[in-house]
C-alpha cells in the first residue's frame, strides 16, 4: 500500500467518540427534545384547566358516589347505609317511577318532533335569498329564550285557562281548559315548549346541508327524481351523521330538562306528578326533603341512563349512519 493510500484511510477513519463526548451529546439532544415539546410550559398553561377537571368536575362525582351509599341531609355527618339507596329507588318509592314514566314520554316525544322540526325548517333557509340571514337568526331566537324562567312563565300564561291558547281556541268555537292544571296534558305543554327550542339543531342541520355536494341532486333531477325521492335516497343518507350528532345531544338535553317542569309546576311536579321530570324530582328530594345521599343515587342512575342511551346510540350508528369512507 503506497503513502497516499494509508494517509486516505487514516483521515477517514472515524475517531471513537470518548466518554465525555457521549455524555455532552446526550445532553445536547435532551435539550432540543425539551425545546422542540416546549418543556414544562404546556403543563403550566394547562394548569387552570387541570385544576378545573379535578376540583370541579372528577372529585365532586366521586364525592356523590360515596354520597349515594349515604344517609345525608346537609346538616349533620353523613352515615353510611350501603345500598338502601338503590333498593328504596327501585322497590319502595313510586313517585320514582311516576318521574321515570314522565321524562321517558318527554325525552321519546320531545326529542323527533324537535329534530324533525330543525331538519324542516333548515331545508326551508338552505336558500339564495334575500334577507335570509334575518330569517335564520328568528328561528335560532327561541333556543337562546326558551330556558330561560320568563318565558317558562309565559308558556304557563299562554296555556293556563284564560291564556292565548284558550283564546285562539274560541275564535273555532272550541272550548278549551286548564292545560297546565290537567294530568293528561300538563306533560304535553312541556313538550311543545321543547319542540319550539329547535334552533340550535337547525343551525347544526343548516351547516350540514350548506356542504352536500350539489352535482349529486343535479344529476338526480336530470334522471327525474322528484323531490321527495331526491330527501329519502340523496339527503337523508348524506345527512346521517348530522343526525346522529343531534340525536345525542338533544337526548342528553332532555334527560336534564329541569326549569320549564319546574317554573310550570311551581316546583311541584304536578298535578298528580304528571310534569314530575327526573331531574326536578332529584332537585326536591335534595334541596327541598334535604335527602342528598338519596338525591346522589337518584343521580347517578340518571348518569348511568344517559350513558346507555348514548352507548345504544354508538352502536346502533353503524347500521344507519353512513360516512364519505
Amino acid at each position: 500500500m503506497t503513502t497516499a493510500n494509508t494517509d486516505a484511510v487514516v483521515k477517514e477513519t472515524p475517531v471513537p467518540a470518548t466518554p465525555s463526548d457521549q455524555r455532552e451529546r446526550e445532553r445536547m439532544r435532551r435539550r432540543l427534545a425539551r425545546r422542540r415539546g416546549g418543556g414544562w410550559w404546556p403543563f403550566l398553561f394547562l394548569a387552570p384547566w387541570f385544576v378545573g377537571l379535578f376540583g370541579l368536575t372528577i372529585y365532586p362525582m366521586l364525592d356523590s358516589l360515596y354520597l349515594s351509599f349515604t344517609n345525608f341531609d346537609l346538616l349533620t355527618p353523613a352515615q353510611w347505609v350501603g345500598t338502601h339507596n338503590y333498593e328504596r329507588m327501585f322497590s319502595d318509592d313510586p313517585v320514582f317511577w311516576d318521574s321515570v314514566h314522565a321524562t321517558l314520554l318527554y325525552v321519546l316525544v320531545s326529542v323527533p318532533l324537535k329534530l324533525a322540526l330543525a331538519l324542516g325548517v333548515a331545508m326551508l333557509l338552505n336558500r339564495d335569498l334575500k334577507g335570509i340571514g334575518i330569517y335564520r337568526a328568528a328561528f335560532y331566537l327561541p333556543s337562546l329564550l326558551g330556558g330561560a324562567v320568563a318565558i317558562a312563565i309565559v308558556w304557563r300564561q299562554v296555556f293556563g285557562g284564560d291564556g292565548l291558547f284558550n283564546d285562539f281556541l274560541a275564535w273555532f268555537g272550541i272550548k278549551g281548559q286548564d292545560w297546565i292544571s290537567s294530568p293528561d296534558t300538563a306533560i304535553y305543554t312541556l313538550i311543545l315548549l321543547a319542540v319550539w327550542q329547535f334552533g340550535t339543531p337547525m343551525v347544526i342541520f343548516l351547516a350540514g346541508l350548506k356542504q352536500l355536494p350539489k352535482d349529486v341532486y343535479e344529476a338526480a333531477a336530470i334522471d327525474g327524481a322528484p323531490p321527495v325521492t331526491r330527501f329519502f335516497k340523496i339527503t337523508l343518507p348524506l345527512l346521517t351523521p348530522i343526525v346522529f350528532f343531534n340525536v345525542v345531544l338533544q337526548i342528553i338535553d332532555a334527560f336534564k330538562t329541569f326549569t320549564p317542569a319546574y317554573v310550570i309546576s311551581n316546583g311541584s311536579g304536578g298535578p298528580l306528578n304528571s310534569t314530575m321530570l327526573y331531574s326536578l324530582y332529584l332537585y326536591k328530594k335534595g334541596f327541598t326533603d334535604l335527602q342528598m345521599g338519596y338525591a346522589s343515587a337518584l343521580a347517578w342512575v340518571l348518569f348511568l341512563v344517559i350513558a346507555g342511551f348514548t352507548a345504544v346510540n354508538f352502536i346502533a350508528s353503524r347500521y344507519w349512519v353512513h360516512y364519505d369512507d
